[in-house]
């Protein structure tokens, strides 16, 4: 099967920033196989899209999200404390029909703005995984594992096994890689986590994990152990391992040095979002790439950040740190692009395959539309993806060559009987909600 896309502005985020301004690319199967200018003798194929005069890039890369909690979206988004007071007695409710039909809703909300890969970290993760193969989607996938009784393991120990039995199922996916993946350093005693280590290594398995995100978390390690959570960590052998460390928000310069030495397994999951909504703080970027560390832009869960596009997240990106370091030139509209794309691929250890539009690679492709209304005139394509548009612009998105999102419609799932199915499942959670809610 050949898919010819043509009559696009083709940025492919590739080490030259080569672009074609006038271009087409042909899909082959489920990969890149050619891409120019219009000008050029266009090749014969089975299938031809008209982009539209659009802007066609890789697809963007969601670094971390928790795609079970849909039902948490606008709950207390202004309550103190809301971890403790709101999300961890509330995910004692879920069920595995309830995080696979969350799951799939989020997937769904995910393809509609141009995400085609995420890592992801929540619990009955198997639900998860048969949600993301359904949806055809690209995926890190990880089993929650936390010292405390949840909804699907009495301890830190039943999540350890069910994590072992979830990466003998699905490793060796085409699509689907699974991970090990500890909620934070202070929700796991020092024997879990160096257990989570020692599974790492016996599957080549990437670890995936809050670090240095909450006050009282940075206070504990230096009353604790004098050190800070990513000092210990790297103490404990993380470090040695493929380690993706989501929010890092008071990662110091200290810790990006040593975290330098480690530049080849140590990625970073920023989630400017998430972040600023909890009045945490912004995490030096600048410094982590000035570390030469590699930084990509995540969503965090639908109830932390309550949106799953990068669009949002890029403009947010770019208004927090141009403020936070009281400079307008800071992080240029391409290289806040490069991170939701081609840096998000390296975070998450599939560069090789997709983040970047180069012949060979994975077809995992969107297009941004420039007919609606906020989308004229286009002087700088990589200002307008960041500053003007949002995620309603994403017309069509391909993942490994399929194409899942035409004309801004889903291809082969309906996101009303998606949204119907969440609903149906949401009816014990939503009584619990409630009564939580007025509590406080």
């Amino acid at each position: 099967m050949k898919q010819l896309i043509k009559n696009v502005r083709i940025l492919t985020m590739d080490s030259d920033w080569t672009e074609y301004k006038d271009g087409y690319l042909l899909i082959e199967e489920n990969r890149i196989s050619q891409m120019g200018e219009m000008s050029d003798s266009l090749p014969l194929a089975d299938q031809i899209i008209d982009g539209k005069q659009g802007i066609l890039l890789p697809g963007m890369i969601n670094t971390h999200t928790h795609t079970g909690m849909i039902p948490f979206r606008s709950l207390g988004d202004d309550v103190p404390d809301r971890l403790r007071r709101f999300l961890f007695p509330l995910e004692q409710v879920m069920t595995p029909e309830l995080v696979r039909a969350s799951a799939e809703y989020a997937m769904a909300e995910m393809l509609l703005s141009g995400v085609t890969a995420f890592c992801d970290m929540y619990y009955f993760e198997d639900e998860v995984a048969q949600a993301a193969e359904a949806m055809k989607v690209r995926a890190l996938l990880g089993e929650t594992i936390i010292d405390m009784a949840t909804c699907d393991a009495e301890n830190a120990a039943e999540a350890l096994a069910y994590c072992e039995n979830f990466i003998q199922k699905w490793q060796n996916h085409e699509m689907i890689t699974p991970v090990i993946a500890p909620h934070a350093p202070n929700t796991n005693d020092q024997k879990t986590l160096e257990a989570i280590v020692a599974l790492s290594r016996k599957y080549d398995a990437p670890i995936t994990m809050h670090v240095s995100e909450m006050t009282y978390e940075m206070e504990e390690f230096a009353e604790k152990y004098k050190q800070t959570p990513i000092e210990f960590l790297q103490e404990l052998g993380y470090f040695d391992q493929e380690f993706i460390l989501a929010h890092c928000i008071f990662m110091t310069e200290a810790d990006m040095v040593l975290a330098q030495r480690y530049r080849e397994n140590v990625r970073i999951a920023h989630c400017i979002g998430a972040n600023t909504k909890s009045a945490k703080g912004v995490a030096p970027v600048r410094g982590m790439l000035d570390h030469q560390l590699t930084v990509g832009l995540g969503t965090d869960g639908p109830s932390s950040g309550n949106t799953l596009d990068l669009f949002t997240q890029m403009r947010m990106f770019a208004n927090f740190h141009k403020t936070h370091l009281a400079d307008r030139g800071a992080f240029p509209a391409r290289e806040i692009v490069h991170l939701a794309t081609a840096g998000g691929a390296r975070t998450l250890g599939l560069f090789d395959q997709v983040g970047s539009l180069e012949i060979g690679k994975k077809a995992d492709i969107i297009i941004v539309e420039t007919s609606s209304v906020n989308m004229f005139p286009i002087f700088d394509p990589y200002s307008a993806l960041v500053y003007s548009a949002n995620a309603s612009n994403v017309s069509d998105v391909w993942v490994n060559g399929q194409q899942l999102v035409k004309e801004k419609q889903l291809v082969q799932a309906n996101v009303q009987q998606i949204r119907e199915t969440l609903y149906q499942q949401m009816n014990r959670f939503v009584v619990e909600a409630k009564r939580r809610a007025a509590e406080i």
